[in-house]
């Protein structure tokens, strides 16, 4: 990426006494992590074996957490689980709760609604539908637009090359065609209301002639992480 992180790293550690690198699941740790934390979704069970670097992120894993707990099937918590203790058998495993909150509940209920999410959690990430969909359902919308036929330019492609995706619209990138394409489609789409579960407020960069909600995300602990943190530090830093 021609960024230089011995240097990155050199300059953070005079800023802080504990570092924490987020990474994400699309590369290997820049540094020797003291504790590895990996994340894997049972929404996409086997996922963890099945890509690199997220499987030699697993083995490496000293904690590996399973989010999503609430929402996915039993079954496919368990085969995440399992797959952990094959692979990683020395990992703490701890479960966690990924709760979803709106802005404006009032909006989704009992109203027809068009869901737009992250574009490549829903392309090539696999997914059908992702938290703007849940949101949809957890808050009791009446109907979700399915969005194909109001599809403009790239987006009726991605549609075409990811038949797996559901009743969703997914927001490819945010080049300024990009951009021009999702909020036509938007746009000409006959709905009350848009969910929005992308990392960014659509309603600052679009003109949307409808009102949007805004999802958030809050992870609940259903194990004992904060528990194991101290742990490290008290052993390691006193």
């Amino acid at each position: 990426s021609g960024v230089d992180y011995q240097k990155v790293l050199k300059e953070a550690e005079k800023e802080g006494d504990v570092l924490i690198w987020d990474g994400g699941n699309n590369d290997l740790p820049f540094l020797k992590p003291d504790l590895h934390i990996v994340v894997a979704d049972p929404h996409r069970p086997g996922h963890e074996l099945r890509y690199y670097p997220g499987f030699v992120n697993l083995l490496l894993a000293d904690i590996v957490i399973i989010n999503k707990i609430n929402t996915a099937s039993p079954k496919h918590i368990q085969l995440v689980e399992r797959n952990i203790k094959k692979f990683n058998p020395e990992a703490k495993i701890i479960k966690t709760e990924s709760l979803i909150s709106v802005s404006n509940p009032e909006l989704i209920k009992g109203k027809k609604v068009l869901v737009v999410e992250d574009g490549p959690t829903i392309t090539h990430g696999g997914m059908p539908y992702g938290a703007g969909y849940i949101a949809a359902k957890q808050y009791k919308a009446k109907e979700i637009t399915d969005p194909r036929s109001c599809a403009k330019g790239s987006i009726r492609k991605a549609y075409q090359k990811y038949p797996h995706i559901g009743k969703v619209l997914p927001a490819l990138g945010y080049t300024k065609t990009q951009i021009k394409e999702l909020e036509k489609t938007i746009n000409s789409c006959k709905c009350d209301a848009v969910i929005a579960g992308t990392p960014i407020l659509l309603s600052k960069h679009l003109k949307i002639n409808k009102p949007v909600v805004k999802i958030a995300y809050e992870i609940r602990e259903k194990g004992r992480l904060n528990e194991i943190l101290k742990q490290f530090l008290k052993h390691n830093y006193g």
